[in-house]
C-alpha cells in the first residue's frame, strides 16, 4: 500500500472581518496557497462587509511568487462600448452621480479572483466559494462596521428602494448591529459560480440578469462588456526605500502616491515624518493629491508618465486655500486582505464597491450589489480621465508588497478610498522604525484631504490620540485640521503580514474594524509509493 508523509507549512492572514480570516485559515489547514486563503477571504467579504465590498465590484491585488517576482492584477473594470460623455453631461452636468445606474462600471473582482487562482491555486475554486455560500445561506450577526454605515445619515438616501430595502431593511426594519443578516439570493448565486466558474458571471446566467437589471435602470453596459473583460496582469511600480523595494500597483491606480512620498522622504532626510515633521509630508501627499486629479488616468487610452508623477519636482507645493468640500466621500469603499504562506506565496488584496454601498443598486434575482466606481470618471473634455467607451477610470484601490533583496518583508493593504497611499505609508514608516504589525496599524493616523464629511482638499483629518508634536506641527501648518476620535474608521482599516529576521510570519488586523489576524500551522500529506 502507498504510504503518506506530511509536511509542515505555516500561513498568515489579516482582514477586516473574523470569518473571512477563520475562512482563509481554513483554507490554509486544508493545504491551500496564500492565494487560496486571500480568496476564501474576499469571498467573505462580500457577504459580510456589503457597505464595503460586493461580487459587483472591483478587485486589485500584487503577488509575491516563491521565485520572488512582484506580479499586479488590476481587474479593474471598464465602462460599455456605447459610453457617450456628451450624453452624461446632458443628464447630470459637471459630475458623475455616486448612486445609479450611470456610476456603474463593469465588475471585475470575479474575474480578478480566476486570475490569482490560476496563478498558484491549490484547494478547488468552489471549495474557496463556500464558506461565502454559507454565510450568505445561513446568516450571520450584522457587523458593527455595517450597522454603524445603514444607519448613517449619508446612506438615507437608499432607504426605500425596493431592491435595497428587502436585503438590508426586512420586513421594514432596517437592519441593525448583531441582527441577523440572510441573503439567499447571494447564496444561490454563489452556488451557481461554484458550479459555473467565473465565466458564469461574465457570460453566463449571471451576466444576463445583471445586465438586465442593470439597463433596466438606464445603464449602457451590455453582455458583449461584461463577456470582453479581462483583467490587466502586469509589473508593478517600485522605489527603492531604506534597502527595500517597495511595490504598489500602477496607473490607473493612484499607488504612485506613497511611492513618491516615500521618495520625498528619503530626500528631505526627514527626522520624524510622523512626528514634528508631519506637516512637511501632509504638504508632500497634498501635492500629490492634485497631481492625481489633474493626470491620472487609465494609460491605455491616455498618456500617463508614471516616473514623471513619482519622481518629478519632488519639492513642489500645492498653495493652500480656496478648496471646496466634497459633494460625497467614499467613506465606507473597500476592503484589504493581507495573506502569506512559507511557501513563499503573498498577496496583497484590495476590493471594493468605492462608496458605502456603491450604486445602491441590488439586482433582486441574484443578490449582487453594484459598485460605483464609474463616478470617478471626468466629464471634463480636457481631462485625461474623462469618460470614453471600455476605458477604466481612476482608481483608489492600491495593494503593497515590500522585499529585501528578493526576500519577502511585508504585505500591506488597507481601505480608505482617497487615504490609501497615505494610510500605508504611514504605517509601514512605524514598522521600519521599529513598532510591531499590530502597533502599527493601530496607531493614530493623519490623512489630508477629503477624508471626512465636510472636509475640503485642503483639511488634514487627525485622530485625537496623535502625538503632541504632530498635533503641534499640524497647527502651524496653515492647513484646516479636523481632529476625530481614536480609531476612527473613516481613517482606513489596514491589515498587515510582517516577516521576521529568522522568516517567521506575524499579522495584525486594524482595530478600527471587526476584524482579526491569525498565524496558522498546517500540514500537506503526499502519498509515497
Amino acid at each position: 500500500m502507498p504510504a503518506s508523509s506530511a509536511s509542515s507549512f505555516t500561513g498568515a492572514v489579516a482582514t477586516p472581518h473574523t470569518l473571512a480570516t477563520d475562512a482563509a485559515t481554513d483554507v490554509f489547514r486544508d493545504g491551500g496557497s496564500a492565494i487560496d486563503a486571500a480568496i476564501a477571504a474576499a469571498a467573505v467579504l462580500t457577504v459580510v462587509y456589503p457597505h464595503n465590498v460586493a461580487l459587483g465590484g472591483d478587485l486589485i491585488a500584487l503577488v509575491r511568487s516563491p521565485d520572488g517576482e512582484v506580479t499586479c492584477v488590476n481587474a479593474s473594470g471598464w465602462s460599455g462600448a456605447a459610453a457617450d460623455v456628451d450624453a452624461m453631461r446632458a443628464a447630470h452636468g459637471t459630475e458623475l452621480p455616486a448612486r445609479g445606474a450611470d456610476a456603474v462600471s463593469v465588475p471585475g473582482g470575479v474575474r480578478g479572483w480566476e486570475a490569482l487562482h490560476r496563478m498558484a491555486g491549490r484547494l478547488p475554486w468552489a471549495r474557496l466559494l463556500q464558506p461565502a455560500r454559507h454565510a450568505a445561506d445561513a446568516g450571520v450577526p450584522v457587523a458593527a462596521s455595517l450597522g454603524v454605515h445603514l444607519a448613517d445619515p449619508e446612506n438615507a438616501d437608499l432607504h426605500g428602494s425596493a431592491d435595497f430595502d428587502r436585503v438590508f431593511r426586512p420586513g421594514g426594519r432596517l437592519l441593525q448591529t448583531g441582527d441577523e443578516f440572510r441573503q439567499p439570493a447571494l447564496a444561490a448565486t454563489f452556488a451557481a459560480l461554484a458550479d459555473g466558474g467565473p465565466d458564469e458571471f461574465y457570460c453566463g446566467d449571471l451576466a444576463a440578469s445583471s445586465v438586465k437589471y442593470l439597463r433596466s435602470h438606464g445603464s449602457v453596459l451590455d453582455a458583449h462588456d461584461f463577456a470582453d473583460f479581462q483583467p490587466e496582469i502586469t509589473a508593478p511600480e517600485s522605489v527603492e526605500f531604506r534597502g527595500l523595494t517597495v511595490s504598489t500597483s500602477p496607473p490607473n491606480t493612484h499607488g504612485f502616491i506613497m511611492l513618491r512620498a516615500l521618495t520625498a522622504v528619503d530626500e528631505f532626510q526627514t527626522a520624524a515624518p510622523l512626528g514634528a515633521d508631519i506637516g512637511t509630508l501632509m504638504r508632500v501627499f497634498h501635492h500629490a493629491n492634485r497631481l492625481r486629479s489633474e493626470y491620472l488616468a487609465d494609460p491605455r487610452l491616455a498618456e500617463v508618465d508614471t516616473k514623471a508623477l513619482v519622481y518629478d519636482d519632488i519639492r513642489a507645493a500645492t498653495p493652500i486655500g480656496d478648496a471646496v468640500a466634497a459633494r460625497s466621500v467614499p467613506r465606507g469603499d473597500t476592503v484589504g486582505v493581507a495573506t502569506a504562506d512559507s511557501d513563499g506565496w503573498a498577496v496583497s488584496l484590495i476590493q471594493s464597491v468605492y462608496h458605502a454601498f456603491g450604486s445602491g443598486l441590488v439586482d433582486p434575482d441574484t443578490g449582487i450589489l453594484f459598485h460605483d466606481r464609474g463616478t470617478s470618471f471626468s466629464l471634463d473634455a480636457e481631462s485625461p480621465n474623462v469618460l470614453a467607451p471600455r476605458k477604466r477610470p481612476l482608481h483608489t484601490l492600491m495593494p503593497v508588497i515590500v522585499t529585501r533583496d528578493g526576500e519577502l518583508s511585508h504585505v500591506l493593504s488597507t481601505m480608505g478610498g482617497q487615504g490609501q497611499p497615505q494610510i500605508l505609508t504611514q504605517v509601514l514608516l512605524r514598522m521600519l522604525d521599529g513598532e510591531s504589525a499590530a502597533d502599527a496599524v493601530a496607531a493614530p493616523r493623519v490623512v489630508v484631504g477629503q477624508q471626512s464629511l465636510g472636509c475640503t482638499d485642503d483639511s488634514v483629518v487627525v485622530e485625537a490620540d496623535a502625538d503632541a508634536s504632530a498635533l503641534a506641527s499640524l497647527h502651524e501648518s496653515t492647513f484646516e485640521t479636523v481632529v476625530l476620535p481614536r480609531h476612527s474608521e473613516s481613517l482606513g482599516q489596514a491589515n498587515v503580514v510582517q516577516v521576521g529576521p529568522r522568516g517567521q510570519l506575524t499579522a495584525a488586523a486594524d482595530p478600527r474594524a471587526d476584524g482579526s489576524a491569525v498565524v496558522v500551522q498546517y500540514s500537506r500529506h503526499h502519498r509515497r509509493s
